[in-house]
């Protein structure tokens, strides 16, 4: 059981040293709260951190309405928008009564075309090990 964000953010690092693409890497709880973050040591941040902690929770929000649908049209295993300077991906993470528990947030570089692989392929099954042991 995780009981200190030690073992979130070590989660984050792993993320990062995936791919040398990956910008930003947060955790956040079910309410959009940040509980840690890691980054890319070669970048500057497009957000400080009262804005990153607003994103979070505007995230937190879509992904309740979108979790409703999971019912009908399958799981939903993560939500892309690309926006000029940056690729952000949401993963929302769910306990076995698909209710929201935390969702992963990372930033790609723009010009990424093989997101879909990247995420599907080499995060999933690192984040969902993670996450399957921390939600039994």
């Amino acid at each position: 059981m995780v009981n200190n964000n030690s073992e979130f953010k070590g989660l984050c690092d792993k993320i990062i040293d995936t791919d040398s693409r990956i910008r930003f890497v947060g955790i956040a709880d079910k309410h959009g709260i940040i509980l840690t973050k890691g980054e890319r040591k070669d970048i500057v941040p497009l957000l400080n951190d009262e804005e990153t902690e607003q994103y979070a929770i505007t995230a937190s929000t879509r992904q309740y309405t979108r979790l409703r649908w999971q019912n009908i049209l399958g799981k939903l295993h993560y939500t892309c928008s690309l926006y000029e300077k940056i690729l952000r991906i949401t993963i929302p993470i769910t306990n076995q009564n698909n209710r929201l528990e935390f969702l992963m947030i990372l930033t790609l570089d723009p010009d990424i075309d093989d997101f879909d692989d990247l995420v599907m392929r080499k995060l999933m099954s690192p984040i969902n090990n993670f996450f399957s042991v921390l939600l039994k």
